[in-house]
């Protein structure tokens, strides 16, 4: 069977579920970069048709906290819509499983570690990647007219540059939302006002924040990859292709793009190799050990604390009454809690997907095996903060 994969190279959740689809061999099509008028309608019409009837499946069941993205969903058979990277890692290992061994570790101890690392570059990997193209590479990336360019067979025709610039402005002004706040006063020269990331009052900055985490992540991964092929040993898995779809997102964006390849150059390669679709399908050992320690010290120190956070301020919310949380509630100014980061100050609004994804992690702690949690501590250290309570 050939799957149809609606999203976007854009989307650096569509590039890790093309990598987890290349990595099983599982044959898919680009929709709707490689589609006609009328299968893109097709197509469309029956995702949109599944998320507002709420038929649009998260493997292995759509849970009430969950949120439907923009991009990607898969198709299977033109009928069923599934969506939700990390869920489909689990459903290829189910339904496909790749002949070079699961995407999710078999071993207990491995399992969290990738889980663990497949949703800190999930939910904190997208904030500081969307700020290294609408901040970093403001000036020159030219994210729109892509977008525009594989869209153009879902547009009225004469609509592209429309669609460009509408698509600019919208992920700029989503910065606050994705956690990236300019100091009061900020501007980049040549930069239209509309471009510009906006600083909304009462919020904190936190660009210094998001450049400090970006450049500790880059440094571990680089830490890693110089001493092992994948980041658990010899092998392809879920936190592989979680940390390559976000930081390949911005091997396209020039600015962000020269600066990865100067401060982490073998990652760098790495990227680029699987962003050309060389992505590694031999069975390989699965190992942990001490070349992780940097990666997990570092999601220990934002990822780990930002959940914690997420879910207290969503339960304060819901003692209050509130029940709009996500993008809506934020444009409206509801849902909001303060937190900090790194020594920094945030504010953000309390993520109902975040909480979902938070809770499956501590779920997954509180079910590993005595000797498993030992494996794990002996590089995470802290793990009190997995603890349900």
């Amino acid at each position: 069977m050939t799957y149809l994969l609606w999203g976007s190279e854009l989307s650096p959740f569509t590039l890790k579920l093309q990598a987890q689809l290349r990595y099983a061999n599982i044959p898919f099509v680009d929709l709707p970069r490689d589609g006609g008028r009328v299968q893109n309608f097709r197509i469309n019409l029956l995702i949109e048709r599944a998320k507002r009837t709420r038929t649009a499946v998260r493997f292995p069941h759509l849970h009430q906290l969950d949120e439907y993205p923009l991009v990607p969903f898969l198709v299977e058979d033109s009928t069923t819509v599934l969506y939700d990277s990390s869920a489909l890692a689990r459903w290829i290992d189910a339904r496909h499983p790749p002949a070079g061994g699961p995407l999710f570790p078999e071993a207990p101890a491995a399992q969290f570690v990738a889980q663990l690392i497949d949703e800190a570059f999930d939910e904190f990997g997208l904030y500081m990647v969307h700020h290294n193209r609408w901040v970093v590479s403001a000036t020159t990336n030219d994210a729109g007219a892509r977008l525009a360019h594989e869209y153009r067979r879902v547009l009225l025709p004469g609509t592209e540059t429309i669609m460009a610039r509408w698509f600019s402005r919208r992920q700029v002004r989503r910065l606050p939302y994705l956690f990236s706040v300019a100091p009061q006063g900020f501007t980049i020269d040549g930069l239209a006002a509309d471009l510009t990331p906006p600083s909304p009052s009462g919020f904190p900055p936190t660009h210094a924040l998001l450049d400090t985490a970006w450049e500790a992540y880059v440094a571990a991964i680089e830490h890693v990859l110089g001493r092992q092929p994948f980041l658990l040993g010899d092998r392809f898995t879920v936190a592989d292709a979680s940390a390559y779809g976000q930081l390949a997102m911005n091997l396209a964006d020039p600015t962000a793009a020269h600066r990865l390849r100067e401060l982490a150059p073998t990652t760098f390669t790495w990227l680029s190799r699987i962003y050309r679709g060389e992505v590694q399908r031999d069975p390989g050992a699965v190992r942990l050990n001490g070349n992780l320690k940097p990666l997990l010290r570092v999601i220990g120190k934002t990822f780990v604390p930002l959940m914690q956070q997420n879910e207290a301020g969503y339960e304060a919310a819901l003692q209050t009454g509130e029940t709009r949380f996500n993008e809506p509630a934020f444009n409206r100014g509801f849902g909001l809690y303060d937190g900090a980061l790194l020594g920094h100050p945030f504010r953000s609004v309390a993520k109902s997907f975040q909480v979902r994804s938070w809770r499956d992690l501590k779920a997954a702690w509180s079910s590993l095996p005595a000797g498993a949690r030992q494996e794990v501590e002996a590089l995470f250290g802290e793990t009190r903060c997995f603890e349900e309570t």
